[in-house]
């Protein structure tokens, strides 16, 4: 054997056990660890580049979590039959990686570091997501990369009442809870999911729960690097120093920097001022600059608005824009402004605003996917757009990046939480919001904005949603911090940190939060909560002098479903041969019809933009599933006729015999000359046999002749003499 394997197992406490091992696979990679539970097993590698490149003063850290088709037995659809670009699924997985280990790389490394993530194999109930950052950060630690972990991500969902870790996926339909947790041994670093109206203190606690989980699984990948002896870090020196032209800088430009950060002026007006106070010691400096030094400029002049912001907020009280740190932007909106549209909505808070469409459509609208883990089908859609002009700039239209698909997801996970039940709401719907002014929590203007469209629609949501993005400002130092609601988009790039909490009146329905720092204090997470909260209910009522309640009915213009039960044994007939039948309905009505079996019975969908068209596919369907009544009379159509009777069909595709003896009270001897086929007759259903054959009879509907009287027989002759 050509290779050393070194492994490590984490007993996970429920009866499963989660295994580390390195030294087998890709051994020329930096790191590269092997994650097995069960039959899944997911491959991470990291590579990280031994020189920085000139210029670059951030992390260019990529992550890309992919799943093999193989892992499932599958192979992959498309002309190509292979893995193609990253599904939304697989960079949602990626971003929530990407998003725990980002902040723990040493804010001065700025090597090229690129971790990769793979589904080699897969146990179909166990959910690949809450492990990909366990291997992840597994693979770091076995490497040499400078890295200020480990960490671990662990999914906590409450099922019927209990907290637990990593459910199956089988479970997960009964939980009221559940999110992807995300920290170090000391810290919680990263949050996001979905939760059924819950509390404040209860999702405090769910945190607390999942952190228990990662420090055990953390102290396992301590083990695992101590076992493979990577006890020494690579040393780097990625950023030139020049401590005399930073204090220069310091010196020249913070107290100007903070006068204009405490104006209280407009995002663009800000960012001009700022670059004129740059531009002005650019120019105490010598024409040409080496390139460290012009490096250094813009690193350190950054350095002094972050410093300057953050006073502003933790010595005053007072953020860039004026306001406290608990008061909300300005808010208006306005509902069906998109006349066209089924429903539309209009919200800007401050500088931020979406401009919000629904559109209801039918079942063959719903989005397929079609992913080596997750298959299915989606009938609830949200796109979010993010186009350039938002936030002043030029720049291609490449469509939705990373960013894109991570805000929307968060919106779509909030707005899902109160969508009526599938029994209620037939239609496929489609929600887009495009933002046409950024500045700071632009997804939680798309959850506003969907719900006014939503309402707007005349979709029966179950309670209206809101949604706030906190910010913290803080000073280990001294102890100082802030929690600011309602953060600008400065403040989310200067801050400690950015957490979006989504709700109704009741309660919490999904967050996602991104912390920056080490050392959240539970005392201060749930603050930020409570803080949230009053903000939430600030912009619902707000929200509520704009509409308060669902439409009465859609739109004149929406389209209509009908929708129709059946039993299954009628889902052929109603399809036809090919789908003879189905398409010549459609072709006929001008409805679109979808058809499903689901628990046992025939689910069938009539969508069409006009009443006439749902009736007259209504009626069509329902004839063919209408199920004969013994006793019932019924207007057939003669369809061949025999020697011995007539064959009827009283309903589509359902033929009974009238025999000779039931077409009259008066006898036939021959068939000749009584019907021909095409006839209408009335007849009466007498029975259905065991076979299912039918027996009519016509004669059961005609009044009954009354009998010939007979002449009296004559009383016998009796020729007996009398007594």
């Amino acid at each position: 054997m050509s290779y050393n394997e070194i492994k490590t197992v984490i007993d996970m406490g429920n009866g499963s056990q989660i295994e580390l091992s390195t030294g087998k696979l890709a051994k020329q990679a930096d790191g590269a660890v092997v994650l097995k539970q069960g039959d899944t097993m997911i491959l991470a590698t990291v590579v990280s580049a031994k020189e920085a490149k000139s210029g670059v003063d951030f992390l260019p850290l990529s992550v890309d979590y992919q799943e093999k088709y193989a892992a499932t037995g599958r192979i992959p659809g498309g002309f190509l039959r292979r893995e193609a670009r990253l599904s939304d699924y697989e960079i949602l997985i990626s971003r929530l990686v990407d998003r725990a280990l980002r902040p723990l790389f040493p804010e001065n490394y700025h090597a090229d570091t690129q971790v990769m993530i793979s589904l080699i194999s897969a146990d179909k109930d166990i959910m690949p997501d809450a492990l990909a950052g366990l291997a992840a950060s597994a693979a770091i630690a076995v490497s040499d990369i400078p890295f200020n972990g480990p960490i671990s991500e662990v999914r906590v969902a409450k099922i019927d009442g209990q907290l637990v870790i990593n459910p199956k996926m089988s479970e997960l339909e009964r939980a009221t809870l559940e999110f992807i947790v995300a920290g170090s041994a000391q810290d919680i670093g990263m949050v996001e999911g979905e939760c059924s109206e819950i509390s404040e203190a209860e999702m405090v606690e769910a945190i607390a729960f999942a952190h228990e989980a990662i420090k055990k699984q953390v102290a396992a990948q301590v083990e695992l690097a101590n076992l493979v002896g990577k006890h020494v870090k690579r040393e780097y020196n990625h950023e030139p120093t020049n401590e005399t032209l930073r204090a220069e800088i310091f010196s020249a430009t913070y107290d100007k920097v903070y006068a204009v950060a405490a104006s209280a002026s407009a995002k663009h007006d800000r960012s001009e001022a700022f670059a004129k106070i740059a531009e002005e010691f650019r120019a105490t400096l010598p024409e040409e600059l080496d390139e460290d030094t012009k490096f250094l400029f813009k690193k350190y002049f950054h350095d002094v608005q972050y410093d300057a912001v953050r006073n502003l907020v933790l010595d005053e009280g007072k953020r860039l824009d004026g306001r406290d740190v608990r008061t909300v932007r300005p808010i208006w909106s306005e509902v069906n402004y998109l006349p066209a549209a089924h429903g539309s909505a209009v919200f800007t808070r401050g500088e931020t605003q979406s401009l919000t469409s629904v559109t209801l459509g039918a079942k063959d609208a719903e989005q397929m996917i079609d992913g080596a883990f997750i298959n299915g089908y989606n009938k609830f859609i949200l796109h979010y757009n993010f186009p350039a002009f938002s936030t002043g700039e030029a720049r291609p239209n490449r469509g939705p990046g990373r960013r894109e698909v991570g805000h929307g997801n968060l919106a779509l996970r909030s707005l899902r939480q109160v969508l009526p039940p599938v029994a209620e709401n037939p239609y496929t719907i489609r929600v887009v919001s495009d933002i046409l002014e950024s500045n700071g929590s632009s997804s939680m203007a798309t959850v506003c904005a969907g719900t006014l469209a939503l309402l707007d629609a005349g979709v029966k949501l179950k309670a209206p949603v809101s949604g706030i993005a906190m910010g913290l400002i803080s000073d280990e130092k001294t102890g100082k911090y802030a929690i600011l609601s309602d953060i600008l988009g400065d403040e989310d790039h200067l801050g400690d940190m950015d957490f979006k909490v989504t709700g109704t009146e009741k309660g919490i329905v999904a967050c996602q939060m991104d912390l920056k720092i080490n050392g959240l204090k539970w005392e201060v997470l749930t603050q930020a909560l409570d803080q949230a909260k009053e903000a939430r209910l600030h912009i619902l009522g707000e929200m509520k002098k704009t509409l308060d309640g669902p439409r009465e009915d859609y739109k004149p213009h929406a389209p209509r479903i009908v929708q129709i039960i059946i039993d299954k044994e009628f889902i052929g007939a109603i399809i036809g041969p090919g789908g003879k039948i189905i398409q010549e309905m459609q072709r006929e009505t001008g409805a679109t019809i979808s058809i499903e079996e689901v628990d046992g019975k025939g689910i069938v969908q009539i969508f069409a933009d006009n009443k006439a068209a749902i009736d007259d596919a209504s009626i069509r369907i329902k004839n063919i599933a209408a199920k004969p009544e013994v006793g019932a009379t019924y207007e057939g159509k003669v369809k061949s006729i025999m020697p011995f009777g007539a064959f009827v069909e009283i309903m589509p595709g359902k033929d009974g015999l009238l025999h000779i003896s039931e077409i009259d009270w008066k006898r036939f001897e021959t068939m000749d000359g009584i019907f021909k086929e095409g006839d209408q007759v009335t007849v009466k259903l007498l029975d259905i046999d065991k076979q299912g054959k039918l027996k009519l009879s016509r004669k059961a509907l005609l009044p009954r002749p009354p009998r010939e009287d007979k002449p009296a027989a004559e009383a016998p002759k009796n020729d007996a003499p009398q007594a």
